[in-house]
């Protein structure tokens, strides 16, 4: 594994911690690597049943990344509603949704030719 896949995992890694501490639902890892002209390797989505939880689990990738790695995110967006908030790490995009907004926009679905890995949850 080369210095850049090392730096990818980490960072993989400390997002899901962020995700679980706050117990963020159905978290599933998308690999975007194999497709053609996309904007990023990897999607991590996942949901919280409200507002608060939505904000709080970003809240927590954010903390524990920077904790972790050192890296700050370089854009975010969705704070204001908290019904799906975007954490754009570069090469990993974290989608974290409220569960009408994730069922609504259907992410898995729209990328179901990528390599779809569910996470389980340590609960």
């Amino acid at each position: 594994m080369n210095k850049k896949e090392e730096e990818a995992d980490k960072l993989l890694e400390a997002v899901l911690e962020g995700i679980q501490r706050i117990k963020g639902k159905d978290i599933t890892l998308i690999d975007l690597n194999s497709i053609h002209h996309t904007e990023c390797g990897y999607f991590v989505v996942c949901h919280g049943t409200s507002n608060t939880q939505v904000d709080s689990i970003a809240h927590s990738v954010e903390n524990t990344v920077k904790e972790l790695t050192g890296e700050n995110v370089w854009h975010r967006d969705g704070y204001r509603n908290s019904i799906w908030i975007l954490l754009d790490y570069g090469d990993i995009m974290v989608h974290v949704f409220q569960e009408e907004a994730r069922e609504f926009y259907n992410l898995e679905g729209l990328w179901a030719d990528a390599k779809i890995t569910k996470i389980e949850d340590d609960n």
